[in-house]
């Protein structure tokens, strides 16, 4: 997939004017603006309603750039980016003293990541090219393109439908591939720790790591983008409930007239059931890859309620339980 020559020198061009272009990686679409510029990235909060203490993802062309945007970076780092980009990680490290504090939140840290997409990265390389602001260009800002604390987008058409007119152009690279956010590992307090899980679980990073990284977000750990407790939130309230619990909450809400929308995974419809009732894959890949568009497609139904079955209680399913326990909070 590659862009149209006019259409990638438009979307450089509005980057370097300071403006905001929406587009695809492997995980969720983003909003993109330079990561150097504190104007452009001042129209991201602008845009989304984001709190402005909120850190931001930069994305870069490729790890080549990243001592222009770190400093103290351990080989862990270096080790990680070998393994695992372009792709769905992001790494915390300590900021080099010019990054701009609107993309950390007034931090001391900055999370840095190339994305797999090819559309994305064909951008990232055409603007780094482009040297809009000398030795500090190639990096764009870039959290999910959508109102803060909603559905993140996963299609071209879901950034339209989030945020409109708000965005310039919207690039179109089709369906993300992944479907939810990066992992996120801090790199700048010694011990690894996850602070985000995402596609790339714990046993692959302590492949690459030789050892596991901590799962949680212990006192002193850098703010990071995902992280409140309520996100990637439908308007329709979500209720997780245990398989087991399932089908009795739903008959009672039957009875009380309440109108729900379902999302599961080994449990299928009942008949005499009048609730929508949406089929999820059963392994977590799959799962995260669809959540979001399911979520979405049920907030459209003016429904009273969406419940969940809740995914196993497992590692692997550990990015899904993130995501869906912050869309029920």
């Amino acid at each position: 997939m590659s862009l149209d020559p006019a259409l990638l020198a438009r979307a450089v061009a509005l980057l370097q004017a300071g403006e905001l272009v929406a587009l695809p990686t492997e995980t969720v679409y983003g909003l993109g603006a330079d990561a150097s510029n504190p104007a452009a990235v001042a129209k991201i909060f602008a845009a989304k309603g984001r709190p402005a203490d909120h850190p931001l993802i930069v994305h870069l062309p490729g790890d080549a750039w990243l001592e222009q945007w770190a400093t103290d970076i351990p080989q862990a780092a270096w080790d990680l980016a070998e393994a695992f980009w372009p792709g769905p990680l992001t790494l915390i490290l300590k900021k080099q003293p010019w990054v701009p504090d609107a993309v950390t939140g007034g931090q001391d840290t900055v999370g840095l990541r190339v994305p797999g997409h090819p559309v994305a990265l064909e951008l990232l390389k055409a603007f780094a090219d482009a040297g809009s602001h000398g030795r500090h260009a190639g990096g764009i800002a870039a959290p999910s393109a959508n109102r803060f604390g909603r559905i993140s987008p996963t299609t071209a058409a879901h950034v339209q439908e989030e945020l409109g007119d708000r965005v310039p152009l919207i690039l179109d690279g089709g369906p993300c591939q992944v479907g939810i956010e990066s992992t996120i590992i801090d790199l700048s307090r010694g011990r690894p720790e996850i602070l985000r899980p995402g596609h790339i679980g714990p046993q692959r990073l302590a492949e690459v790591l030789g050892d596991l990284p901590a799962m949680h977000q212990s006192q002193g750990a850098p703010r990071v983008s995902g992280s409140l407790e309520s996100h990637y939130a439908p308007v329709t309230p979500v209720r997780l409930l245990a398989p087991e619990r399932l089908l009795d909450f739903l008959t009672l809400q039957r009875h009380a007239g309440v109108s729900c929308g379902v999302l599961a995974y080994n449990q299928p419809a009942q008949a005499g059931m009048p609730h929508l009732w949406h089929m999820l894959p059963a392994d977590p890949a799959g799962y995260a890859h669809d959540l979001y568009g399911a979520l979405r497609d049920l907030d459209h139904q003016r429904l009273d309620l969406i419940v969940v079955e809740a995914p196993p209680d497992s590692p692997a399913w550990s990015a899904v339980q993130d995501r869906l326990r912050r869309a029920a909070a």
